[in-house]
């Protein structure tokens, strides 16, 4: 016997369900489209919040940890790496931000486009009806960003948007710089922690001794915290990558109706072929090549 789930399902599987009557044809793109940027009060304010907290790491790392060191080759090799690693989390920030998931485009379930589909007698065809679109295999509706999006693995406010077809590669690349740079302070912290135990403290440091433990212990609690969550976040969403299954599949336990791949050319899908330097990159779009972004059982 069907679960009520199927059933619906199975429901949504008939063209006569569709309605396409209901649809309204989607709105003309404008120049103001051709970003992609979530209105979403709670997921701005996180996205400021994010960058707020990377730069009162960066002036504390540069102002209290890295100007006082007497030693001037520490303090260059420190300072060029955290603002490096520091660049690339917020510029992979902005790349999964502002880059479209993978949204379906909204209202395309009319009647003209379902005819001009050209669907074979008994073809599978699902419709969103919250966004009156077709939905690809594998996408689901996002509440907040009112869209369908394809692969979606889920919507992430401190980087306002939707992780998905798209945009994953940029968010997992921010989660791993976040994390390398919460460790780099968190090293650098425990570096002047020793030194200044062994010399006095107003050498040690060009702001006042309370000052100085204030601004370490709050820099330490954020790397701490920042260094934990998007170390899991990233290992999350590598194993999302390498078992072909984004985090809603595994929720939802869905039935799996696509082929199997082996990890590496899951890797390949997300990050672009062949393997090269630009997987490090935000500023490198993926390109896929022979990496065959949907294979499905047939």
């Amino acid at each position: 016997m069907k679960n009520p789930a199927s059933r619906t399902r199975d429901i949504e599987r008939q063209a006569g369900y569709l309605k396409p009557e209901h649809c309204v044809p989607p709105p003309p793109r404008t120049g103001s489209d051709t970003m992609w940027f979530i209105r979403d009060g709670c997921g701005i304010v996180c996205g400021i919040i994010t960058w707020f907290l990377v730069f009162y790491a960066e002036f504390v790392v540069v102002f209290v940890l890295l100007l006082p060191a007497k030693n001037v080759a520490y303090s260059l090799f420190n300072g060029a790496l955290f603002n490096g690693l520091a660049f690339l989390a917020l510029a992979s920030h902005a790349r999964a931000m502002c880059t479209d998931p993978g949204a379906v485009p909204k209202g395309n379930a009319t009647k003209e486009f379902i005819e001009s589909l050209q669907l074979k007698p008994g073809q599978v065809v699902y419709k969103c009806p919250k966004c009156c679109s077709i939905k690809p295999d594998r996408a689901h509706h996002c509440s907040v960003c009112k869209r369908c999006i394809k692969k979606m693995d889920h919507h992430c406010p401190w980087v306002n948007n939707c992780v998905g077809e798209n945009n994953q590669k940029y968010f997992v690349l921010f989660t791993m710089y976040i994390a390398l740079i919460s460790f780099h302070a968190l090293v650098m912290v425990a570096f002047h922690f020793i030194f200044c135990f062994e010399e006095d403290w107003t050498k040690c440091s060009n702001f006042s001794p309370p000052a100085t433990v204030i601004l370490l212990i709050l820099l330490c609690f954020e790397g701490l915290l920042f260094l934990i969550f998007t170390a899991v976040m990233f290992g999350t969403q590598v194993h999302s990558i390498c078992t072909d299954e984004t985090g809603i599949e595994q929720l939802k336990k869905e039935e799996r109706r696509w082929a199997k791949k082996s990890k590496w050319m899951n890797m390949k899908v997300v990050f672009g072929h062949p393997f090269s330097i630009a997987w490090l990159s935000p500023f490198a779009t993926p390109d896929h090549g022979k990496a065959d972004v949907y294979q499905y059982i047939v």
